[in-house]
């Protein structure tokens, strides 16, 4: 992903869902237009009636579930994140490219299931602050970072509570390169 710098892999769905997604961008433009088209669809109604992310969860389930079927998947990995109105509480599910589904507190897609995932469930805890869970995702993403070769040091971090959905502008964290190791891999310390 280094070839295109300003690419947001996290998009809003409605003001209490947001979808992010690791994997092929054109399949995940697919699934934003299928979204699109569902809450489209959801205003047009004029019911005042919203998709939870459970709902939503689940649809994307089904449309993975329903390519991979038809041997045509798309190749991405999602993450559904918001917070349900009428049940007062938050949301975090993954569904892959198969249509496998789960809910969790922590979840993680591509390269960050092996490298990030560990670090976020030693440094989490159900009772947060904003700060400290900002720099846990701080932290496991300058790892990845260290990590992928393909990638480029641009994140964006986005929070879904009672009051709506905010997606930050695409930021980068500092970087350090010139560790021993780094400059001389074969130092004998």
């Amino acid at each position: 992903m280094a070839r295109y710098k300003s690419v947001q892999r996290i998009e809003k769905v409605n003001d209490g869902a947001i979808v992010g997604a690791s994997g092929e961008f054109s399949d995940f433009q697919y699934i934003k237009d299928l979204l699109e088209d569902l809450t489209d669809e959801e205003f047009d109604m004029d019911d005042g009636c919203e998709m939870s992310p459970s709902q939503i969860h689940s649809y994307l389930s089904r449309v993975m579930y329903n390519r991979r079927s038809k041997v045509n998947p798309l190749y991405n990995q999602l993450v559904i994140g918001g917070y349900d109105d009428k049940k007062k509480t938050g949301y975090l599910g993954a569904v892959d490219m198969y249509g496998s589904t789960f809910k969790e507190n922590i979840v993680a897609t591509g390269y960050g299931m092996y490298m990030a995932l560990p670090l976020l469930r030693k440094g989490h805890s159900p009772d947060m602050e904003e700060k400290d869970a900002r720099a846990l995702l701080e932290k496991c993403m300058t790892v990845l970072f260290y990590r992928d070769c393909r990638t480029i040091n641009k994140y964006n971090i986005a929070k879904v509570t009672a009051s709506g959905v905010e997606i930050s502008k695409p930021y980068s964290l500092p970087t350090k390169w010139d560790f021993k190791r780094f400059v001389n891999p074969h130092l004998k310390e």
